[in-house]
């Protein structure tokens, strides 16, 4: 695998592929197809096909526990046991009794092992989604007047937390106490709009510079930003829908990108065949690894 080009991984033709972690403890990465309530779980070394749990709804993201995952479904939070089944840690506060609401999105685990995980506005239009924290058995939101919970992500020496609602095209940062958990008032560390490019921020990745990956969906593209906030490369996608990337492999220098076909009639997805497969990129920087849910 040459650096700096982007290849496919795992051919697949998932609908809205997200949520790739990687775990260093298990050489595993896991991902999920949002549309299909899919989960994958991957051991590229083992050159195999990936395996694939249904879970029967919408699961917006993964992240690692000490044994298994946890999942943010539409309805809730489930923690899924390598053996066994699913277990319900919380509900999701904005799902209807009937199926409908804003289910969950983007999310990820904190370096203390805490859940933190947003959802999306159900016509993907009006602020009504938040972000919330998952911590010793207990849901609380963080921020509110949402449309698109995205972007989720901690910087090396814990001092920031970022985030973005892909609405806005603007990625902001926030002080963060990883002790307590606390955030302090945000601020606009990233503007698509003033930087000319295309495409929203969605899924993210810190890597051990402090550097920020974005990948742009309707964008076609990867982006990096230092931790002063300038862009500093681009990488073009085979497809116009990339979702979030991940750093994995042995080394952490595997860079895997996630993609969507859910926007493609039959016309783009022949022009994209590469569309909802599973990508990678060899970079010269390594990933960090990612810190698991402890609750």
């Amino acid at each position: 695998m040459q650096d700096g080009v982007i290849e496919v991984a795992v051919k697949l033709d998932m609908s809205l592929g997200e949520s790739p972690v990687w775990s260093v403890e298990r050489q595993t990465l896991y991902w999920a197809d949002i549309n299909n309530g899919h989960v994958y779980a991957w051991r590229p070394q083992q050159d195999g096909a990936p395996t694939r749990t249904e879970l029967g709804e919408k699961v917006g993201c993964v992240a690692l526990a000490e044994t298994g995952l946890v999942a943010a479904a539409a309805s809730g939070i489930l923690r899924l046991p390598e053996n066994g089944e699913p277990e319900r840690l919380a509900d999701n506060p904005e799902w209807g009794q009937e199926g409908q609401g804003n289910r969950f999105n983007d999310g990820r685990c904190d370096a203390a092992g805490r859940l933190w995980v947003g959802t999306i506005d159900a016509d993907e239009s009006s602020p009504s989604a938040a972000l919330y924290c998952l911590d010793e058995g207990e849901l609380t939101p963080r921020l509110t007047g949402l449309g698109i919970s995205n972007g989720l992500a901690f910087s090396p020496d814990r001092r920031w937390l970022y985030h973005t609602d892909s609405l806005s095209r603007r990625i902001l940062r926030y002080p963060f106490d990883v002790e307590s958990g606390t955030l302090g008032e945000g601020e606009t560390w990233v503007d698509l709009e003033r930087l000319g490019l295309p495409g929203v921020p969605d899924g993210a990745a810190v890597d051990s510079e402090g550097c920020y990956w974005s990948a742009l969906y309707d964008g076609g593209r990867i982006v990096r930003f230092s931790p002063e906030g300038e862009l500093v490369a681009e990488h073009p996608v085979p497809c116009p829908h990339p979702t979030m990337v991940a750093f994995g492999g042995a080394d952490l220098r595997t860079l895997y990108i996630t993609t969507a076909t859910q926007h493609l009639d039959a016309e783009g997805k022949a022009r994209w065949p590469h569309a909802g497969s599973l990508l990678q990129m060899r970079t010269g920087v390594a990933g960090l690894a990612e810190p698991g849910f402890k609750g």
